[in-house]
């Protein structure tokens, strides 16, 4: 049985993540968005150029490039389109102001915590990802508990752009935060812009077989359990993924259903840009497009 809701006018949709300040591929998502020209676009974090990266100037790329292509955007469409963003693992949050200031210019709407009406449905966003081998933790919480698992780092330990208590540090968890955030709109009606991918699922899962650290072996999915129950509890409309670029060439699949949640990637493990398109209507009738970058 197809599960369906009264919805109102069809909206059309695309959705992309961890494009990481390429240029060109920014580029491209831009030009895709003036041709065919959608209701909603859909970015799922990781969204920055590396800091670590020789010559990389992250505050220009937001004030100047990036500004720059969603002016042009706004210009041609007259306000059409709206653009939800939010940050990833990968983008330190000293710059999350920058992103407030061009959603004042109302250039996009960023995303994070936060909720807002899109036609009869609603759009909630959220950043944070469960402990992860990688040092920067200004997106990382705990998961459903403090546990913390083999080769991860401790969201108490690693490195912060923005500080934040201790008690957060150590108490918060995305499952707490899911149900603060779940109580913002119906979420059956509600379209949940997530960096995590569920855990355990077909978008999770990383290329870690056969590693171990200190012979104990790593678990290849790396997603986020709190995310996985609260779709199964709470049977959101859509969710939107990213955070786990190789996970569709591992396992085949972008796209999940759980219970009655359409559940989708929008990474890719490659040069291509990666769009997914769907409408608000019939979701189960989403398709993936591989854009050529190099290409026009």
């Amino acid at each position: 049985m197809i599960y369906k809701i009264a919805i109102g006018d069809t909206l059309e949709c695309i959705f992309t993540s961890d494009l990481h300040g390429d240029r060109k591929k920014y580029e491209r998502l831009f030009e895709f968005i003036q041709k065919e020209r959608p209701d909603g676009v859909f970015i799922g974090g990781d969204i920055l150029p590396s800091a670590l990266k020789k010559n990389t100037d992250v505050e220009n790329f937001l004030k100047n490039f990036l500004k720059q292509q969603l002016e042009i955007v706004d210009e041609s469409l007259e306000d059409r389109v709206r653009i939800f963003m939010i940050m990833g693992n990968d983008d330190p949050r000293a710059y999350e102001k920058i992103l407030k200031d061009i959603e004042k210019e109302d250039l996009l709407e960023y995303m994070h915590n936060s909720t807002k009406k899109f036609g009869d449905l609603y759009v909630s966003g959220y950043s944070f990802i469960p402990p992860s081998p990688f040092r920067l933790k200004d997106w990382e919480r705990y998961d459903v508990s403090r546990h913390v698992g083999v080769g991860s780092i401790s969201p108490e330990n690693g490195t912060r752009t923005v500080e934040i208590s201790e008690y957060e540090k150590q108490y918060k968890t995305i499952e707490d935060d899911l149900k603060s955030l779940s109580k913002k709109s119906p979420p059956e009606k509600t379209i949940y812009l997530f960096h995590a991918p569920p855990y355990e699922t077909s978008l999770d899962r990383a290329d870690l077989d056969g590693k171990k650290v200190d012979h104990a072996p790593v678990d290849v999915h790396v997603g986020s359990i709190a995310i996985k129950r609260f779709i199964e509890e709470k049977k959101p409309y859509i969710t939107l993924h990213g955070h786990v670029h190789e996970t569709v060439d591992i396992t085949g699949n972008w796209k999940e259903k759980i219970e009655r949640s359409f559940s989708f990637s929008g990474v890719h493990n490659s040069s291509e840009l990666a769009l997914v398109k769907f409408d608000t209507d019939e979701p189960g009738e989403a398709t993936r497009t591989l854009i050529d970058v190099e290409e026009k």
